[in-house]
């Protein structure tokens, strides 16, 4: 598959960019990108939401009236969860909810995710740049040039850029990331992903193994 290269003005710099078909047009697996897509998302819970139980809380353990001969139902402790102030029924508790996914099972979801975005012509190649100073301005700029800043946008780049990187910090829309901090997750997220020349290679590699 050849996509052209653009400049960060917007214009065709009149050379092509060779997208491996084994990478960007595989047919999909919509199961291996939802259990890719769903361990992503039950990775950024902290999981530390608890409540407190009959046990935990403070207050009287008496009878709080007779077992029998009141017409209402039995109560023990005013600790119960049916009363106010008492404890919680089944609340949560501290846990980890992260759960293993196998190496082929995820690069089949990434490759999958960008095939399905390669389908839908949402995948632009720019050739490689950088600033001389992290500017918010000049980044927009880029994004201006592209017809994309009303557009989620994810740039992928082959090595860390901290101007590129800090210019786009600031921006709620575009994000910056180097191919090992690719995911199926981000890919999807984005409506445009933009792909540098010289992260091709390193994405091929990484899903090729």
């Amino acid at each position: 598959m050849e996509v052209a290269v653009l400049d960060i003005n917007g214009k065709d710099t009149g050379r092509k960019a060779d997208l491996s078909n084994s990478v960007f047009a595989i047919e999909p697996n919509n199961h291996a990108v939802y259990l890719d897509v769903k361990q992503y998302l039950a990775n950024q819970r902290q999981g530390t939401h608890k409540s407190k139980e009959r046990a935990e809380i403070s207050g009287s353990t008496r009878k709080i009236k007779k077992q029998k001969g009141t017409g209402t139902a039995r109560a023990g402790s005013i600790k119960s969860g049916i009363f106010k102030g008492g404890g919680r029924m089944f609340g949560p508790r501290p846990r980890n909810y992260t759960f293993k996914l196998n190496k082929n099972l995820k690069r089949l979801a990434r490759k999958s995710a960008l095939s399905i975005k390669a389908g839908e012509q949402s995948i632009t190649v720019l050739e490689d740049f950088s600033f001389d100073t992290a500017k918010t301005k000049s980044f927009t700029a880029v994004l201006k040039a592209l017809a994309l800043d009303d557009k989620k946008t994810l740039f992928v780049l082959g090595g860390a850029n901290n101007n590129v990187y800090l210019s786009s910090r600031n921006l709620k829309k575009s994000e910056v990331i180097t191919t090992s901090e690719l995911s199926t997750y981000k890919i999807l997220n984005a409506n445009q992903v933009v792909l540098l020349e010289g992260a091709l290679a390193g994405i091929e590699t990484n899903l090729s193994k």
